[in-house]
């Protein structure tokens, strides 16, 4: 019986700090998803830019073309060259007649009429064109290969957005040249949908705030609201120094009607 008072103390304090844990609301800071510069992969003049500051964009959707005359003529000239089917006719031809000269010539020679020699020479001229055929196939496989490689160093010179979101500075013009250095990025893009909303909490709550707990999350004005979210992700280091550490939360945007840089409070259920 002792037990019992200490337990329902127990309960009674764990629900009093679960609850001023929801009861309380802490700061936070709405941001991208992921903020990205576009640059080019090779050295090319920029043919064209698609996209301007403020238009929101796909994933897979071409951004910039870069000039490349020289590439499609290589992989013009590479797909002719995979296409062509007359040396392997011909190289197939010539094992058709040499091995029906072979077999011929072992019919023959059963009868002794042609010499060993001459039947030699018919099986050496079949295995010969065998050969010829092999070696004309690896080529064409060889051309088909170069004709891959051709296309994929000319869509080096397409370059499209890696994910869906908001151009938020356009740098470079056509005209331009795209890679004077890799520090020069043509673009900047930012992925908005979903937010990451960081908070920093005190080392007192850690263990109470866990991922997947509901929270929501209301941004400053004149954004305002109330959103509905969870935790994505609670940080397993904390920072000594600060005596906090940091929660990171996704938040759905798919109207792109929460703008990334905003302050809110969350409040935790």
């Amino acid at each position: 019986m002792p037990r019992f008072p200490y337990l329902l103390a127990c309960i009674a304090a764990a629900l009093i700090a679960r609850s001023a844990v929801a009861a309380s609301e802490h700061e936070c800071l709405i941001e991208a998803r992921q903020q990205i510069e576009i640059r080019s992969p090779v050295e090319a003049i920029i043919e064209s830019v698609k996209v301007r500051r403020g238009d929101v964009v796909t994933k897979g959707q071409v951004l910039v073309t870069l000039e490349s005359g020289p590439e499609r003529a290589a992989l013009a000239l590479a797909q002719t060259r995979a296409a062509m089917q007359g040396e392997i006719k011909v190289a197939e031809a010539r094992v058709d007649i040499t091995q029906k000269k072979l077999r011929r010539a072992e019919e023959l020679i059963k009868q002794n009429f042609i010499s060993a020699n001459a039947r030699d020479e018919a099986e050496a001229e079949f295995r010969l064109a065998s050969e010829e055929l092999r070696r004309t196939r690896e080529n064409q496989r060889i051309a088909e290969m170069e004709a891959k490689r051709a296309a994929e160093v000319l869509a080096l010179r397409t370059i499209k957005s890696p994910f869906s979101g908001i151009v938020v500075e356009v740098m470079l013009k056509p005209g331009e040249f795209g890679a004077i250095t890799f520090k020069d990025p043509i673009m900047k893009l930012v992925e908005i949908d979903p937010l990451n909303v960081e908070v920093v909490l005190p080392v007192s709550l850690y263990g109470r705030i866990k991922p997947g707990q509901r929270a929501t999350v209301m941004p400053e004005p004149p954004v305002g609201g109330r959103y509905h979210t969870v935790v994505a992700v609670v940080d397993r280091v904390v920072d000594a120094a600060s005596g906090t550490f940091g929660v990171s939360l996704e938040l759905p945007n798919m109207k792109h009607a929460i703008p990334a840089g905003v302050r809110c409070r969350v409040q935790f259920q």
